[in-house]
């Protein structure tokens, strides 16, 4: 296995990072919130091996939007004291346009309840957009045709996690504050050849380095947590695109309260596939009191 190591400024950070009040209540299960040209392999591909790691985790962002739509599958692993909680999403994201439609499913517990305590909750849709989440069946005395819309800015930790998934566009912009990269080897996904890297981003050097769209939520990221560094894995194909990242959180509830870790997964796939959301009317979107948990 081939091991390289890449540092840009002062090395890797610390990894604990402090999230807002609404991952808490991811963690319990109810989603509640207050409202360079590479060099050439032989066959004229870039072989991104070749080129400097941190070049090409700073492009990636750039280069999802030149693919411009995707399939993607997410998953997010809260784990608190003995209790671990999985939530799982699937849909499609045009990272041109950095809007998205995700199936978010919450896991149910031994007695066939979801981690909210309901019985049989339906699948939560999400639909992504620069700066605001819409959530669908969002339940907790939400009307079943009613959205329910968040300001992603105003989020203390800018929707990485309070919406049990971490917008596909944050987690690519995610890498342009790598500042420590380990290249850990070439190895394969769902057959296809990809590069793995592993790293720490400074969420105020991806911040400040991230598109318009993007920036406000990550900004805001960055000053909610109580530190910038954020861990992860991220896998590029031999086109420099974005296939897998892993990104991992660590923060704790309050001083009391038992460490809480997130481990949020992104899956990208089938690139250049056409996507289409249409954001609900200002009449389909509910403003009365949301229940928590």
């Amino acid at each position: 296995m081939v091991v390289q190591q890449y540092r840009d400024g002062g090395g890797a950070r610390a990894v604990r990072a402090l999230a807002a009040a609404g991952v808490i209540a991811v963690t319990a299960g109810c989603l509640g919130v207050d409202v360079g040209g590479g060099a050439a392999d032989g066959s004229g591909q870039r072989s991104v091996a070749a080129d400097r790691p941190l070049d090409l985790l700073g492009q990636a962002a750039d280069v999802l939007v030149e693919a411009g739509g995707a399939e993607t599958r997410t998953s997010m692993e809260t784990a608190a004291g003995g209790t671990r909680v999985t939530i799982r999403g699937q849909g499609a994201y045009d990272f041109r346009k950095q809007m998205g439609r995700l199936r978010v499913v919450l896991p149910k517990d031994p007695a066939g309840k979801d981690a909210a305590g309901a019985e049989g909750h339906r699948p939560i849709t999400e639909l992504l957009a620069p700066g605001a989440l819409y959530m669908k069946n969002r339940g907790a005395g939400v009307p079943d045709d009613k959205w329910v819309r968040i300001d992603t800015t105003g989020l203390k930790d800018g929707n990485l996690v309070t919406g049990g998934v971490t917008d596909p566009m944050a987690a690519a912009e995610l890498l342009r504050g790598a500042a420590d990269v380990t290249y850990a080897g070439k190895t394969e996904l769902a057959g296809v050849t990809v590069h793995h890297y592993r790293g720490v981003a400074d969420l105020g050097r991806a911040a400040r380095a991230a598109s318009p769209q993007s920036r406000g939520a990550l900004s805001a990221a960055a000053k909610g947590f109580s530190k910038d560094a954020v861990p992860f894995d991220a896998y590029l194909d031999e086109d420099g695109r974005l296939r897998k990242v892993r990104h991992r959180f660590t923060f704790s509830s309050d001083a009391r309260g038992p460490e809480v870790s997130v481990v949020s997964t992104l899956l990208l796939y089938g690139f250049g596939l056409p996507v289409t959301v249409t954001l609900p009317d200002e009449d389909a979107i509910y403003t009365g009191e949301i229940r928590q948990g």
